[in-house]
């Protein structure tokens, strides 16, 4: 079956929507569910957290958020994990802050400052020009500390081992990217893009091209493709949605 189903195929579980209804579907179509990811939470910690809700299924994920990132994660059960990289390809929509004036080895908080520089003549104006730079198709080098596999080994295993890694750049699409605040050092960003971009290592570019140097601050994924994450249940209140449902059945 084609990997891009047609609209009858998807039964996707949202705030919004009727959990009977979607249980009633899963076993003959399987389902998608709209996750809002905690902070600090691992996309393998929620399907860790979801699994013995629905032990009978497969469970996956169709993009991982880092740990210190929030947002829309959107999970395939059952038959529906054959849709997984139809979800992938979709667009996706970041709000980002990003700190400028500093770097981290891993280009977000998870490691500590390592340079600082005076941020004070920024203006809005020159972020304008600077971040049309990075729209459209281009190049962009992957964080080190990220999941790519080098030579067999995941990158940010060898960096952890001290080895030296240096990833090939590889060419992405951003769309389009809004300023939403700039309060030195924070400038708060709403990035529209495609498959493969790495918002850590555009937040490094962007620092590095400002003058300053510059690293991710926090990141919220807001949308892929027309699912927003307003749409979306956190774990908990799945939880408790399938809780209750399996109470009523059970009475």
């Amino acid at each position: 079956m084609s990997s891009n189903p047609p609209e009858a195929m998807l039964n996707i579980l949202t705030r919004s929507s009727s959990l009977s209804d979607w249980l009633r579907m899963l076993p003959a179509i399987g389902g998608e569910i709209l996750i809002d990811k905690p902070l600090h939470w691992t996309s393998y910690d929620v399907i860790r957290f979801i699994r013995p809700l629905l032990p009978a299924y497969k469970i996956g994920h169709t993009g991982t958020l880092d740990p210190l990132a929030t947002g829309l994660l959107i999970l395939c059960v059952g038959k529906a994990t054959k849709f997984v990289s139809f979800f992938q390809q979709l667009p996706k929509e970041y709000e980002a802050v990003i700190k400028l004036g500093a770097t981290t080895a891993t280009d977000d908080r998870e490691a500590p400052e390592e340079i600082h520089a005076v941020v004070d003549h920024i203006d809005r104006k020159q972020l304008e020009d600077v971040l049309q730079r990075f729209v459209g198709k281009i190049l962009q080098v992957p964080p080190a500390y990220s999941a790519i596999k080098q030579g067999g080994k995941r990158s940010y295993r060898r960096v952890r081992r001290g080895e030296k890694v240096e990833l090939d750049p590889r060419e992405v699409e951003i769309y389009a990217i809004d300023i939403l605040d700039i309060t030195p050092p924070l400038v708060h960003l709403r990035v529209r893009c495609g498959k493969g971009v790495y918002i850590r290592a555009l937040a490094r570019d962007i620092g590095s091209a400002m003058g300053t140097g510059g690293y991710l601050y926090q990141l919220r994924r807001t949308a892929i493709g027309p699912y927003r994450v307003a749409m979306a249940l956190s774990p908990e209140e799945l939880a408790q949605q399938v809780g209750k449902k399996a109470q009523v059945t059970s009475e």
